[in-house]
């Protein structure tokens, strides 16, 4: 489902191509001076809003995918870990080495200080980039414990299990997955926010932005017909509204 903010944006690109389809209906009548009020520079402007609205759909589908993705490979990370100190514990490894991998996993299990949220957020329903770094702060220390209880376990030659998701190499496999999937995450995030970025400034820039553009194409059709007309009334019932939201 769209959200609100990604609604009111296309609302305002729609509403301005109906503001265009009626200065366009008053013909020669419609003949302002200045050059961003034309017709096809407020058609060149319609189409680059459009296109920016497309382009930050685009970055948020792959945005929502990487977001899904990493999800899916930190899943079964905690899990994980307590079969590899359970494996660790029985192996035959000292005290110190098993006290030590036990200390790595409450970090990692979020049980030894104080909780840290690593709850998905995506910027149409948290648009904040606190909101974001908080999160990624929270994978990256993850993958930060899961690295440390590695290096602990293969320095002790006694950790040889036999079940295959518990050896060496595979947990090294699991930790470049894991950083894989968080870098691709961060790609992603940039590219979204760029396109918001993008998005916003053809839409909302004071100086040339498409709305403030409307308010001006507005002002003109009153000055040109009058405040009582007919075509005025056209255009001042399309609204155009500035979205804070992301």
């Amino acid at each position: 489902m769209a959200s609100t903010s990604e609604t009111g944006h296309a609302k305002n690109i729609a509403n301005f191509q109906d503001l265009i389809s009626f200065c366009q209906g008053y013909g020669a009548n419609y003949n302002p001076t200045k050059e961003s009020l034309k017709i096809p520079q407020l058609q060149a402007l319609y189409q680059l809003t459009q296109d920016k609205l497309n382009a930050t759909k685009t970055q948020k589908t792959a945005f929502d995918k990487a977001t899904n993705e990493r999800r899916n490979t930190f899943a079964n990370l905690k899990p994980l870990a307590t079969k590899i100190i359970n494996a660790f514990a029985v192996s035959g490894a000292d005290t110190l080495a098993i006290a030590d991998a036990r200390t790595v996993n409450k970090k990692l299990q979020g049980t030894s200080s104080k909780k840290t949220t690593t709850e998905e957020t995506t910027p149409e329903n948290a648009p904040t980039t606190n909101s974001i770094s908080t999160s990624q702060q929270s994978y990256d220390r993850l993958i930060d414990h899961f690295a440390n209880l590695i290096q602990v376990v293969e320095q002790n030659s006694n950790y040889t299990p036999n079940e295959i998701e518990l050896q060496v190499a595979t947990l090294q496999t699991k930790l470049t997955e894991l950083q894989t999937k968080n870098t691709n995450l961060i790609n992603a995030y940039t590219g979204y926010s760029n396109a918001m970025i993008e998005r916003n400034q053809t839409l909302y820039n004071p100086l040339t932005g498409l709305v403030q553009t409307s308010k001006e194409v507005k002002q003109y059709v009153k000055s040109v017909f009058g405040a009582n007309s007919p075509q005025y009334k056209q255009v001042s019932g399309l609204e155009f509204k500035v979205i804070k939201k992301d």
